[in-house]
């Protein structure tokens, strides 16, 4: 008896070792979408700070704008492709989280679909993948931050930033305002987020400081 039952233990843990097997082939799949969505971005970014138009201008024959556009063309091509590619893998299996690729890979659709701008279609999703940590939730908590932002409305988590052209002339950048600004570290520790909101502002070169959507509508 003891014999059969032992037999069956390893039965059971051959089958839940074969279901948590990390499918290889997509995961290298992913790997090599994650590289085409970040082929120029960081190029663009470096582009788009001041200080480094010394270091550009020589080395390239168009304006730096002219340059950013066309960099920016063959981006959001790669960025369709991707989507493209995404929305099988999600017909197919769902949200690719980390019981099927794994971790980094886990992360890549996120990306995807961020850099897409298909958050309304795939929120829910993101948000059920999350809550049963196929991604991290503080994920799931930026894309939140930034649906809601897009809708005019207060986010949640502090993530997203924005800049804005004043009356006066002048550009302000600004974290979006957050409904109930006072506790939001508090959120931002249980979603996971490692930095407070001022630690993150302060890392893109933007003050923090408390603003309400009443504040942005009078300035428009």
């Amino acid at each position: 008896m003891k014999f059969r039952l032992t037999l069956l233990l390893l039965f059971i843990a051959g089958l839940c070792t074969a279901q948590q097997k990390i499918n290889q082939r997509l995961k290298q799949q992913l790997d090599s979408v994650y590289a085409l969505d970040q082929k120029y971005r960081a190029m663009l970014t470096y582009m788009g700070q001041p200080q480094n138009a010394n270091v550009i201008t020589p080395k390239i024959k168009v304006s730096i704008p002219q340059a950013a556009a066309m960099l920016q063309t063959e981006q959001q091509r790669l960025d369709s492709l991707n989507l493209i590619f995404i929305s099988s893998v999600i017909a197919r299996y769902g949200y690719p989280g980390k019981t099927l690729v794994g971790e980094a890979a886990n992360e890549v659709a996120w990306n995807v679909i961020d850099h897409a701008n298909k958050i309304p279609e795939y929120l829910p999703m993101i948000k059920q993948a999350a809550d049963i940590k196929e991604i991290p939730f503080y994920l799931y908590a930026a894309m939140l931050d930034r649906y809601l932002a897009d809708q005019g409305k207060e986010q949640l988590y502090g993530s997203q930033c924005t800049c804005r052209v004043l009356k006066s002339g002048s550009n302000e950048c600004f974290v979006w305002p957050i409904e109930d600004a006072a506790t939001v570290n508090e959120r931002r520790k249980k979603a996971g987020f490692k930095l407070t909101v001022e630690q993150s502002a302060e890392l893109l070169g933007v003050q923090y400081r408390v603003i309400k959507l009443e504040e942005i509508n009078r300035e428009k």
